[in-house]
Parts: structure tokens; sequence; C-alpha cells
């Protein structure tokens, strides 16, 4: 079996460093500049005070200890556990800062991202799957906080300590610090290395995942039918050779770590070394004292850490890098339908009136390029109060009707009307908020039933929640559950059966007492008896509303005062069930195979 391809938005290795994405992260610094003013200066306190302690050891051994000034002794021996204290201080408050500074970033980029989502269109859904946005909220802004609570941060840590360190060396003894340096081009070629091997283990780290990643979710989404088709062993075994190569993608990475860190710790011993033999010899023709040599050993360990830790921050950046490029490119994708300069207020009340006007609609492009229409000249009117079916074929165009009208999507040709505005004139939560939608697939909430009905609308009390569960038909079996109106549903009302998240969709739809009510596939998948107790609550409550009927079951439309039938994307009849079956053509045809060979 092959392996499943992993996505490539998630195999992008990116730069290790992109002066364009830090500036634009940098920005979201600036709301809380104090606390980064105050992090900052904590850092440079804490990286001033890793020079003093090896400081006090020279004054100690070289003018305390010969001068037997044991006050003296005292007071740099205070000072030596001063500096001590200090620097546990300041790591602390540093901690506690940078952990801080970074939650706060990320929940102001967590909720900038999520707004953003809000007002992006269906048709970026349509071609980004939830996955891999919910990927973009939760895995990559947790890669920005590690960024700005643990790397930003420390790297300029680890540039103070290593200007500290060298300045202090330099001004001690400069001849011993050039000495002490002469290992640092052997620790460059190694760093160099070193990146340019974890850059490329990083990538494949990331390539196996995004293939787990992608295997999991199609086999767990899919678990029934590979249950069904007995193919438990065969995944089990193609899971094994993902996870296999994900392991020895992570031990090489682990090898190079393996080997980094003792080069590291060799070099440092050599420039240990290095003081020693040319320090001890300085110390011994006098050109030297003991302290200078002893304070530079200290320095010397001090100097190599702040090198490990930059090297090890790498491959922290890089992966930064690439979660910020994928965040900020979702961040500056634009809805498709934009919202007007110069809207329309609408009336607190619709009439009702609906209107297609040679409406041509495409979701995408055909193999030469031209669009794939999925309406073709569309043209039709719902007058106030009128109830409107539409029916056809499985991919006539029946749900694209009402996806536009809802302004989920923009025709690429013609207009739609409501009480003779174009909808491309309104703003689309004033024009939603006037239609009521129920769905074949019913999306509840894990709220309870009451949050469910009202939707977070301050204007909908319970009085009038109660009501529409009424009018329904919901209020008998909402009333049967343990906590009536507040039962939790659980996620999308798995706990209630496939009619009673119809009805509680239905007195969702209802409570917002819309002018126009749309029923796309409402009654498809429900039983004959709910179906029943539907039909008679939305006879009821359609009286005096414009409303638009989509149902595979010609039953549910022979009663509508008008029929619109699609075909490919057309409307080609329209008219009464009497009239259309008096034609003779497509709406007859399809009553005939629903009804008369059924029968038979």
């Amino acid at each position: 079996m092959a392996l499943p391809a992993p996505v490539q938005e998630e195999e992008a290795l990116g730069k290790a460093y992109d002066a364009r994405l830090m500036r634009r992260l940098l920005g979201y610094l600036r709301p809380h500049l104090p606390l980064v003013a105050l992090a900052i200066v904590v850092l440079v306190a804490a990286s001033a005070l890793e020079v003093v302690g090896p400081w006090l050891t020279q004054r100690a051994i070289d003018d305390a200890i010969p001068a037997g000034d044991t006050r003296f002794l005292g007071r740099l021996a205070l000072l030596y556990l001063g500096s001590l204290v200090g620097v546990f201080l300041t790591q602390y408050a540093q901690q506690i800062l940078t952990t801080w500074l970074g939650q706060k970033v990320m929940q102001d980029l967590r909720t900038e991202i999520f707004s953003h989502l809000q007002r992006l269109d269906l048709r970026y859904y349509d071609k980004n799957p939830v996955g891999r946005l919910m990927t973009r909220i939760t895995s990559d802004v947790e890669t920005l906080n590690e960024l700005f609570s643990s790397g930003i941060v420390t790297v300029f840590g680890d540039i103070f300590t290593l200007v500290f360190i060298v300045v202090a060396m330099l001004r001690m003894d400069w001849r011993l610090a050039l000495v002490t340096f002469t290992v640092l081009p052997f620790v460059a070629v190694t760093a160099f290395v070193f990146r340019a091997k974890v850059r490329v283990a990083y990538r494949d780290i990331r390539v196996r995942l995004a293939r787990i990643n992608a295997f999991l979710h199609e086999r767990l989404t899919g678990v029934r039918v590979a249950q069904l088709f007995n193919t438990e062993a065969r995944d089990r075994a193609t899971f094994e050779a993902l996870d296999r190569d994900y392991l020895e993608a992570h031990l090489r990475s682990i090898t190079y770590y393996a080997l980094f860190f003792p080069l590291i710790e060799l070099f440092t011993a050599t420039a240990l070394a290095l003081i020693l033999w040319w320090g001890g010899n300085e110390v011994l023709g006098g050109a030297l004292q003991v302290g200078v040599m002893v304070a530079f050993i200290q320095y010397a360990r001090r100097f190599f850490r702040p090198i490990q830790d930059l090297s090890e921050k790498y491959n922290l950046l890089q992966g930064a890098m690439a979660s910020s490029e994928r965040i900020f490119t979702l961040l500056d994708a634009q809805p498709a339908i934009a919202e007007p300069s110069d809207p329309v207020s609408l009336p607190e009340r619709l009439e009702g009136r609906v209107e297609f006007e040679g409406v041509w609609f495409a979701y995408g492009s055909d193999e030469e390029g031209e669009p794939d229409w999925v309406l073709r000249d569309v043209s039709f009117v719902a007058a106030p109060g009128e109830k409107v079916a539409i029916v056809g074929h499985t991919g006539a165009g029946k749900t694209t009707i009402i996806n536009l009208l809802m302004r989920f999507y923009e025709p690429q040709r013609g207009r739609i009307l409501v009480d003779g505005i174009p909808i491309d004139r309104l703003r689309s939560r004033e024009l939603r908020a006037r239609i009521g939608l129920v769905l074949q697939d019913v999306f509840l909430f894990s709220e309870d039933v009451r949050a469910n009905i009202r939707l977070g609308a301050e204007g909908i009390d319970d009085a009038r929640v109660r009501f529409a569960a009424e009018q329904i038909g919901a209020a008998p079996f909402i009333e049967r559950l343990p906590a009536g109106y507040e039962q939790a549903l659980g996620e999308r009302g798995a706990s209630l059966s496939v009619g009673e998240r119809q009805l509680i969709s239905f007195a969702r739809a209802l409570a917002f007492d819309p002018a126009v009510l749309v029923l796309d596939e409402a009654t498809s998948s429900v039983d004959s008896e709910v179906e029943a107790r539907i039909e008679a609550a939305t006879d009821r409550l359609m009286d005096g509303r414009t409303s638009l009927v989509i149902a595979h079951r010609l039953s549910t439309v022979q009663h509508a005062d008008r029929i619109l039938v699609l075909h490919h994307g057309a409307l080609v009849e329209q008219g009464s069930h009497a009239e259309l079956l008096a034609q003779e053509g497509l709406y007859a045809r399809l009553y005939e195979l629903q009804f008369v060979r059924s029968a038979a």
C-alpha cells in the first residue's frame, strides 16, 4: 500500500530567519511595550550579573588573600553571594515576564485568527480543510509562543551575556582573551554544519509527522469502512511503516545533537587547556596574576554556554518562521465577498419578495479553464407570502440557489434582489438575520437546548424559545429530557435522534421570526411520523411568509403555490403541481419515477 502523501503546506521548510516575518511578529509586542521594556531591563541585569562572579573571584585571589585583608575578603564573599542571589532573582523574573509576555501575545494572535476566520466566506473553507485551520490556531500559535517566551528573549539574553563576557575578558587581559578565542573558528564551523544538518532533519521530521497525521485522520474517519472490509492488519502495517520512518528521522536529529554538544564541550575544554597552558606560563613568568587566570577559566565556561544555546535555538527559530508564514498567509486571505461601502438599510420587517435575475454561477472551472456553470441564466420571482418549491435531480443547482440567496457566494452574472434591493447592497449580517434557514445536515452546538434555539440573540427570551418549540412540535420531547431546556446536547447534538435535531433546527429558525423561510432538504432524513409533525407545523408557520422549499421527495412540495424545476443548472419548468403534470415534461417524469413505479 502506498504511503499517503504529506500535506504540502506542512512540508514547507522555509527560511531559518525571515526579516519580513520577524518584523511582523514583533509588531504584536507593541501593545505590551511596558512589559517588553521591563523584560529587557531584567535581561540586561541578568547578563551583567554573569560577569560579576569571576571578577570578584579575581579580586579575592589577587588582592584580598595576598594582603591578608579578611574584612575585604568577607565583603567580596558577601558580594559574590549577593551576585548569585541576583542571578537567581533576575532569572526568575525573566522566566515569569517572558512567559507572561508570550501568553499575552498568543492570546491576541489567537483572537485575531478566530475573528478573521469568522469573516472569511465559504469559498475559502471549500479550499482549506478545517483540520488545517485548527492547526493554525493551535499548533502553529503554540510554536510562536515558544519563540516569544523562550526564543527571542533568550537569544537576546545570550547575545548580551556574550558581549559582557567578551568586554570583561578583554579589559582584564586582552592577550589571554585572544588565546581563549582561538577555538572560535572551530566552534563556528561546527555550528554551521550542525545547523545545516538539523535543518534537513527538522524538515524530515515535519514531513513524516504530516504523513502520520494525514493517515490517522483518514483511517479514524473511515474506521467503519476499515472494520467492514477487514483492513485493520494492512492499515496497522502501513502505520508501523510511517511510525518507523518518523522514528528514524527523530533518531537522526538526536544523533546530530548528541555530536554537537560534546563537541562544544570539547572546544570549551580546549579553551580551558589553552588558558592553563598560556596563562600558567605567564603566571610563572610573573606577567599574569593567578586570580586573572582563575577568572578566565570561569569566564570561558560561561562564554561557551550561550553559544550552545544560540545553536540550539536555530531549530525553534526555523519552526517559528514556518508557522508564522502559514499564520500570516491565513490572516492575509481576504473574503471573496466584500461588504458594501455604502450599504442600504433594510426595514425591521421585510415584505419577503425574492427575485433572481439572469443568475449565472460556477464554483470552479473545468479542464479548459472555462467556468463550470452550476446555474445558467436562472430567473424567477417569489412573491411575498408565496410558497415556492425547487426540485430537480441531484446536482441540478437547488442548494446553490439558497447559498446565493444567503450570500455565502457571489454570482458571476446577474443579480439577486430582496424587496427590490440587490443583496450586494446589503450587509450580509442584516440580510441573514431576516432569512430563516433549515438544512438537512443539522448542526447543533455542544450547549443546552435553549442556547441552540436562541443562539445568543438578545431579542429572543425564554418565552419565545418555548413558543417556537411548541409551534414546531419539539416541546414534548424537550420537556422529557432530564434537564428540559437546560439539557446539554453534546457535540453536534449526538444525544438526540435525527428527527429531534431537525425539530430543534426548525424551532431555531422560527424563533427568529423571519420574513423569508428556506427549507433545504428539511424533511428528507426523518421518519414519516416526524415528517408529518413537521409538515403540519410548517404549514401553519409558513402562512404569511415567503417560503422556498427544496426536497427530493415530491410529496413534500405538491401543495406549493409554484414549483421550479431545475435541470443541469437551468430553470426548465415552473408552475403548480397540476400544471406541471399536465405539461408531461421533466417534473411529470420525476413524479412518475417516485410514485407510479414505487407503487408498482
